[in-house]
């Protein structure tokens, strides 16, 4: 079973971007996202859309 929830580290893998991009993208709004307690998380349907979405 897949998790519904990926990380920084785990987004910006899957797109091939840094961190550093994965952050600033999140602050600028640019890459949907929820912060839960201090942790930046991405549900991985909506950036799998997002990414086709933006790509395409």
């Amino acid at each position: 079973m897949e998790k519904i929830t990926l990380t920084v580290n785990e987004v910006a893998e899957l797109i091939g971007v840094s961190t550093g991009t994965i952050y600033t993208m999140a602050r600028l709004g640019e890459i949907p996202h929820k912060k839960i307690r201090g942790r930046v998380l991405f549900h991985r349907e909506t950036i799998e859309k997002w990414f086709v979405g933006n790509n395409s």
